[in-house]
């Protein structure tokens, strides 16, 4: 792991967080999109903010793909086991596509019974 640790606050804004790594606002952004252990936190004006253990894994992420030489994925998985995280289990396409439908055919059901019903008034 990096041994620059992020311990100084407790939130960081995007624009901190793209100075302390070196990064691009884009590319942090882009990363969160990719990896699913960074979620950043919304304040009330709707600026993200990333904990000081998201800019932790940020580093690690950036220094794995620098030095390392691994792909993303690979980064991704690297750090996952590194922060002790649980990776999110896959789901096949076709067992959520038969979930969604089953969810429909629900919805429909409920609709249905919804207009057999006699209108109070």
């Amino acid at each position: 792991m990096s041994s620059t640790k992020t311990q100084e606050k407790l939130f960081y804004r995007i624009d901190e967080v793209s100075r302390l790594t070196k990064l691009d606002e884009a590319v942090v952004e882009a990363w969160e999109k990719e990896f699913s252990f960074l979620q950043p936190g919304v304040t009330g004006e709707g600026q993200k903010i990333f904990r000081a253990r998201d800019v932790d894994m940020i580093r690690r992420v950036k220094e794995l793909l620098d030095k390392k030489n691994v792909t993303l994925a690979g980064a991704g998985r690297q750090v996952e086991a590194e922060f002790g995280l649980k990776p999110r289990p896959s789901v096949h396409p076709d067992k959520l596509l038969k979930a969604l439908y089953q969810v429909r055919d629900q919805l429909r059901d409920i609709a249905q019974s919804l207009e057999k019903k006699p209108k109070k008034g």
